[in-house]
């Protein structure tokens, strides 16, 4: 398989990087519990977190190209359940409500960054729409920030949704590690 591995030096186990499990060494078949995170520009980010503090190294040697290309995918996973969303499409769209399995799933994108969260508030399942730069869900009129998922003004406010785990890969790469997964189709 054609991606990055880490070595523990501690147990001598070695980690694939797309499953966040242990394939060889004292831990083999453990698997680390998967945070949301996001790929995202620094312009971004500091949009939407504007106290937020960062460490880096090498800062003249970063270097980032705005976008993504064109066989990249946002890959959702979920209760043993994985989608690949192609980032192009979802940016296109900028939100798509969509199923990953069992669950009511929104995917947002821009050209910088993307989220994706169950669209569910306790009980009820939400359908989004974008006006004005603004998340909206259709069944109460709720206004929710879309780097959150917070639910700012309406019946809802004070609700949030939750993050759904996911991954940025080229699609080959994501096709190694998920040979059973779903594609998305616009």
């Amino acid at each position: 398989m054609n991606a990055m591995t880490w070595w523990d030096h501690e147990t001598r186990s070695i980690w694939s990087q797309p499953w966040g499990r242990a394939i060889q060494g004292e831990f083999k078949g453990v698997e680390l519990f998967l945070l949301p995170s996001q790929l995202t520009t620094w312009g971004s980010w500091r949009a939407e977190h504007p106290d937020t503090l960062v460490m880096m190294n090498d800062v003249n040697k970063l270097r980032w190209r705005p976008g993504f290309d064109t066989d990249f995918v946002i890959g959702l996973i979920l209760d043993q359940k994985s989608k690949a969303y192609y980032y192009e499409d979802v940016a296109a769209e900028v939100l798509i409500n969509d199923w990953l399995g069992p669950f009511p799933v929104l995917v947002w994108a821009d050209n910088n960054n993307f989220h994706a969260y169950v669209r569910q508030a306790g009980d009820q399942i939400l359908t989004f729409r974008v006006e004005a730069d603004r998340l909206i869900d259709e069944e109460t009129g709720s206004i929710w920030q879309v780097s959150n998922g917070l639910a700012t003004d309406g019946p809802l406010q004070g609700q949030s949704l939750q993050a759904v785990p996911s991954s940025s890969a080229y699609d080959w790469a994501w096709r190694d590690f998920y040979p059973d997964t779903a594609f998305y189709s616009p």
